[in-house]
């Protein structure tokens, strides 16, 4: 989205402002600046209709019927979540963001963009796609279609929807092809860095070759995921059980036809008649504290489950996070199958 649409200087006038209103159509709704981006206000049609019948004209500045005290959020300031969440829960549809001098940054459009997490990702996205052989002889899983759209671009989407900004991509088999999608996917509000494997590192073992993150908590996920994962949801769990590794968890439940006995040494002491178990898989995505990842070892291959034993022996706070809505690891020719089945009637977002 270019958010420079939704700006108009304070010395326009309205008929500027109405022109402005025209061509940005549903999303009518401006913010006068001063000439260093500084917010003086917010201005839509009813302003400007309001001022006219009190005997401005087309010819005055907007910046006179505009509304001099406008919502807005801070940029990496600690409550800015909080407040867009405020704000979209009051069905507010646009939002400036400043920086901390107060100047406008950028806009947040709710109807392109969920949230606005405080997080980067990285995507591992280095596999080989064994199973799904031979269609992963030429292109790699990550861009095979779900759809009309590459499995990693569903990924991506969803990132851009909770306006995560920046994104790593873990890559190693065909990296070719998808260091060329990745530079179709890239704006000037999302950034993408390739990180290459030089050898096959397990599901988190490439993260090491991240010199730093900007960011306190990192999203981490495969690649092969199609899911509607709430990450909102999941960021504001992790930070308020101050985790310190929180996975989306996949419930399974087991239904057991028979009395299931509770047996020691022989003797019955319990039973339950026909009970149903739950079980918790891993999802394959996850946050964590940024300071945690130097417990991956450099260069070396090395699983997401390793690292998860090596945290809950160290006593670290490792958290389940349970996910009822949809979620598919795209394996084997009968998952994408299904997944080429599910999405057309499947609303990720």
């Amino acid at each position: 989205m270019d958010w420079k649409k939704h700006l108009i200087n304070e010395n326009s006038s309205i008929k500027e402002a109405l022109i402005s209103f025209d061509a940005l159509a549903k999303d009518a709704l401006l913010f006068v600046v001063d000439e260093h981006y500084k917010l003086i206000g917010s201005l839509t049609d009813g302003d400007v209709r309001r001022g006219i019948i009190k005997g401005s004209s087309i010819s005055d500045l907007a910046s006179l019927v505009a509304n001099k005290n406008p919502k807005f959020i801070v940029e990496d300031d600690d409550l800015s979540l909080e407040k867009l969440i405020e704000f979209r829960s009051k069905n507010y549809g646009i939002i400036p963001i400043l920086n901390k001098k107060k100047q406008l940054v950028n806009v947040l459009n709710f109807s392109q963009t969920k949230s606005r997490l405080p997080i980067e990702a990285v995507i591992m996205a280095g596999g080989k796609g064994e199973r799904l052989k031979p269609l992963t002889d030429t292109i790699p899983k990550p861009l095979l279609l779900v759809g009309n759209l590459p499995i990693l671009e569903h990924n991506l989407n969803s990132l851009l929807t909770y306006g995560i900004k920046k994104t790593y991509l873990s890559v190693n088999y065909l990296s070719e092809q998808i260091i060329e999608f990745a530079k179709t996917k890239e704006n000037s509000d999302f950034s993408i860095e390739i990180i290459n494997e030089e050898f096959p590192m397990g599901t988190i073992g490439s993260v090491s070759l991240i010199n730093d993150f900007s960011t306190d908590t990192v999203l981490i996920c495969n690649s092969d995921l199609l899911t509607n994962v709430d990450l909102e949801l999941f960021y504001l769990d992790f930070k308020k059980s101050n985790a310190d590794l929180s996975i989306v968890t996949i419930p399974y439940t087991v239904n057991i036809p028979y009395a299931v006995l509770e047996v020691n040494e022989q003797q019955v002491i319990n039973f339950k008649e026909k009970p149903t178990y739950t079980y918790y898989s891993n999802g394959g995505m996850y946050l964590i504290k940024k300071e945690l990842l130097n417990h991956i070892p450099k260069n070396q291959c090395f699983y997401a489950t390793d690292l998860m034993e090596h945290l809950i022996n160290n006593n670290h706070v490792v958290r389940s996070f349970p996910h009822h809505g949809y979620w598919l690891d795209i394996g084997k020719h009968e998952d994408y199958k299904r997944a080429n089945e599910d999405i057309k009637t499947l609303k990720l977002f």
